[in-house]
């Protein structure tokens, strides 16, 4: 059981910067694919990017790529997305996620019916 929580959400005008955080309760193993998702109200849930907690090797989607990077510091058991050049389109609710690690080699890692683990959510709001 992977207990996840996130923070750091908040309110930005456009062109601007927030990072993510993601407090994981079981990280040090080495074992998980960690993953970013967001969703709008009336709007699926969609894949933001992922990382593996093994190799760090790292998955954006098209809508995100060049200007989120993801991370990870296992000392902390935290997981990181580091958002720039934020537009009012990336206003959504933003979710970390885990699943077993081979769920980053599968390419079908933007599903989020993939992860089992969820954190809470938390809110990101960007005003043109």
């Amino acid at each position: 059981q992977v207990q996840l929580v996130e923070s750091g959400g908040g309110s930005v005008q456009a062109g601007g910067s927030l990072t993510l955080s993601c407090a994981a309760s079981k990280y040090t193993d080495n074992s998980y694919c960690m993953g970013w998702f967001r969703q709008v109200p009336g709007k699926e849930r969609e894949g933001v990017s992922i990382i593996s907690s093994s190799s760090g090797g790292t998955a954006y989607a098209d809508s995100v790529k060049g200007r989120f990077t993801i991370s990870q510091d296992h000392a902390k058991n935290t997981l990181y997305l580091q958002m720039n050049s934020l537009k009012p389109e990336d206003t959504a609710m933003y979710y970390c996620a885990a699943a077993g690690l081979n769920i980053c080699y599968s390419g079908s890692w933007s599903s989020p019916a993939l992860f089992p683990y969820w954190g809470q959510g938390t809110q990101v709001t960007v005003s043109s």
